[in-house]
């Protein structure tokens, strides 16, 4: 990828996003409303509400081109990726194709982004763990969204974007939805409909009458401990009569839908600036740090990074890029030199003190005074708290200052990892350190509520497989722990008198 010299490079920033596009500013404030108003909407459907986040934890959206930018960007072999979304504590990142602004039913790339977008909102406003389809239906239900042109919106429309998978895939059942292991256990290699038939459940359990509230009930009785199994027998009933509902369900011409005039939809300011040569011309480099880089490929992108930064010496945004480059290249020294002159540039570049955090960190784990190397580690992350109190890495990096040197960490450190957590909920890794922590302050159940979650995360993935193990041996530990009580228990009971007419 390579951004043109030309390239008109955007920035918009609104309440919750930060998009980067070489498009025009009035393409790129529309795209960044519609976001606001689609917050908004999951908002005023579900009843919850989600603080404004700190600036650097707002979604960065960078609008990277055509779909085959975005499959050489994600590093994937699927020729069918059309967009992409990582979440992290430093900060969620997303990439879509050019943007396509057009009324009702989005383009497929922007469909992506509010189901990514769905799932960011669904697990920063509950830590109660979803089951995949239940996770899917929803993020699917809120994605077949359609933008008016008098800023209103429709949510809950017909998925569009499944009707074929609906159609033509392998079918996937009501039975092989509700029971996850069953339908890994079944499915080919092939593709099937999980998604569509996903949406198709949610959809049709919201908007049902006569069965008002068995959603919501269902969610409940998994997240206190029942089974996605027996959560549905005891919510929905007859699991069969369900599936005929379904399938009828299926057939219908015309579904509800919400309807929200724009009055519903209030929205804050955006603000369109257009970036300077250099940081425009520095988007290429960015976009593929954002990304994640392995070392051949860090060592190929920071001279790229040093080019640029020779010909814009004094440009903020080029240092700081150029900053976060050398550090993925190892180059501490370079990343810690770079990061200064970009704060001495503009002392607000919060990203330069993030590059400079993390070299001193790597450094002092080598250092010979491990003590005097991490307090200094520590300022430019106590500076970045300075500029944002909420911002998770100078949280997350206090705690680590203790653990790195093998020192238990004082309680205010411990406290300020759980709050890094809940200020980045949808850090699946961050979520897993904490439960670690937990475990080894012997708090098992609460580590194990902060688990679930990861455990039954929709995309899986490494981190999720580790919770399910943790979450098994807990499991397992805790019924070892209530078999060995038993027998103390009976010989208790025994010794008090029965009451009147007991058997």
């Amino acid at each position: 990828m390579t951004a043109p010299v030309s390239a008109a490079w955007h920035k918009a920033e609104s309440d919750r996003f930060v998009i980067y596009a070489d498009d025009s500013p009035k393409d790129i404030q529309r795209f960044s409303e519609n976001l606001e108003r689609y917050h908004k909407a999951m908002e005023l459907i579900t009843n919850r509400r989600v603080d404004v986040p700190s600036p650097s934890s707002r979604v960065t959206i960078f609008v990277a081109g055509n779909q085959r930018d975005i499959r050489k960007l994600s590093g994937g072999k699927s020729r069918s990726i059309a967009g992409f979304y990582i979440p992290r504590a430093s900060g969620s990142t997303a990439f879509v194709q050019d943007i396509r602004n057009k009324n009702g039913y989005p383009h497929f790339s922007t469909t992506i982004l509010l189901h990514e977008y769905a799932h960011h909102f669904l697990i920063s406003t509950s830590r109660f763990s979803m089951p995949r389809w239940l996770s899917e239906g929803a993020a699917e239900f809120f994605a077949a969204a359609s933008f008016n042109k008098d800023g209103g919106m429709l949510i809950g429309s017909p998925a569009r974007h499944r009707m074929g998978e609906l159609a033509f895939a392998d079918d996937v059942t009501l039975i092989e939805l509700l029971d996850h292991e069953l339908y890994e256990k079944n499915k080919g290699k092939g593709y099937d409909a999980f998604y569509g038939r996903s949406w198709q459940l949610y959809h049709y359990l919201y908007f049902n009458n006569d069965r008002k509230g068995q959603l919501t009930n269902y969610w409940l009785g998994v997240a206190a401990g029942q089974s996605s199994m027996e959560a549905a027998k005891a919510n929905f009933g007859d699991l069969e009569v369900l599936q005929r509902e379904l399938k009828a369900y299926g057939r219908q011409r015309r579904v509800s839908q919400w309807n929200i005039k724009p009055k519903g939809l209030p929205i804050g300011p955006v603000q369109v600036t257009k970036l300077p040569v250099g940081e425009a011309k520095m988007m290429s480099v960015r976009m593929r740090s954002q990304r994640g880089v392995d070392k051949e490929q860090a060592a190929e992108l920071v001279v790229e990074a040093r080019e640029i930064a020779a010909e814009f010496p004094g440009d903020a945004g080029v240092l700081s890029a150029l900053a976060e480059a050398e550090y993925d290249a190892g180059n501490l020294d370079a990343a810690i030199a770079a990061a200064d002159q970009a704060i001495a540039a503009d002392p607000s570049r919060t990203n330069a003190y993030v590059q400079k955090g993390y070299a001193l960190f790597a450094k002092a784990e080598d250092a010979e005074d491990k003590t005097a190397a991490f307090k200094k580690a520590m300022t430019p992350f106590s500076k970045l708290n300075a500029i944002e109190n909420d911002h998770p890495l100078p949280l997350i990096y206090y705690y680590r200052s203790f653990a790195k040197q093998g020192k238990a960490s004082p309680e205010n450190a411990r406290h300020a990892l759980e709050r890094a957590a809940q200020l980045a909920p949808f850090d699946k890794s961050l979520w897993m350190q904490v439960a670690l922590m937990q475990l080894g302050e012997g708090k098992k159940e609460l580590a194990r509520l902060s688990l679930l979650p990861i455990a039954n995360d929709p995309h899986g993935g490494n981190v999720s497989s580790a919770a399910k193990k943790l979450v098994a041996q807990l499991d397992e530990l805790a019924s070892n722990d209530s078999a060995a009580k038993a027998p103390e228990a009976a010989a208790t009971d025994k010794k008090k008198d029965p009451l009147p007419g007991a058997t």
